[in-house]
């Protein structure tokens, strides 16, 4: 008991003085233990075996041996290639964060009497978020007079919920707040599904631009070497002088 309180406070001593426990697993010469339980290069079952053995068994292989179990008795090591084995496990990382997925609330406020035109466009906006994967909380805002009328703002959002039901649902009934009349609208995608199409689209873009600007080049390259053809030369008949034509003395 003793001396497990003394560790404690050792490491305790340790982070006040700014250490820091490392995240990273120990390797080679790093690794302080009489003997480990070795895993080979393709995964095989090498056995117990003494330290000095694996690290020599690291160097024959040009590999490094990796401590990956710290808390087995004895601990499991592995030869590896640490370094390529660090970049792969970024890559997934990053790779995992890239198609990761957020859920996010848009939010579109609408009043009771709105304009035809001004609807239009607010269901255009509501639209494009369901597209992208993203709910969408519709308001209605009353003011003065309108606050007796909420039949208004009920109709105008089943008529939006109806507009829309090819690419939304109602996930949350509209329900009075206050003044206001709120109802949420969720995607059949998922946002996942969104993302992946729009980079497809995307890439669709970018190879038909590229098309086209191949095509266009080498239509110029077929243009500047399109042989250029010449004119026909013609033997134009030579007018001579009569025989009996007086001869201009060109010293009179």
């Amino acid at each position: 008991m003793n001396r497990r309180c003394a560790s404690v406070r050792q490491a305790v001593a340790w982070c006040y003085r700014g250490g820091s426990i490392s995240a990273e697993p120990r390797i080679n010469d790093r690794i302080r233990v009489p003997e480990v339980r070795l895993v080979g290069p393709s995964g095989e079952q090498v056995g117990i075996v003494p330290l000095a053995k694996a690290l020599e068994l690291a160097q024959e292989y040009d590999l490094d041996l990796v401590e990956v179990a710290a808390n087995a008795r004895p601990p499991v090591c592995k030869l590896m290639d640490y370094g390529k084995f660090k970049y792969e496990s970024a890559m997934k990382a990053r790779e995992a964060r890239k198609n990761q997925a957020h859920t996010v609330i848009k939010e579109m406020k609408l009043r009771p009497k709105i304009d035809p035109h001004d609807y239009d466009t607010k269901k255009g906006h509501v639209v494009r978020f369901l597209k992208q994967g993203d709910k969408v909380k519709i308001t209605i805002m009353f003011r003065g007079r309108e606050q007796s009328r909420p039949e208004l703002g009920f109709r105008l959002l089943q008529r939006l919920a109806s507009d829309v039901e090819e690419l939304g649902f109602i996930e949350s009934n509209p329900k009075q707040d206050g003044r206001n009349m709120i109802m949420v609208l969720g995607p059949h995608k998922k946002k996942t599904e969104a993302m992946a199409e729009a980079r497809e689209a995307q890439a669709a873009r970018k190879a038909e631009r590229q098309g086209v600007a191949s095509d266009e080049a080498a239509d110029e390259v077929e243009a500047s070497e399109a042989p250029v053809e010449e004119a026909p030369a013609t033997d134009a008949p030579v007018a001579e002088a009569p025989a009996d034509a007086p001869v201009e003395n060109p010293e009179a």
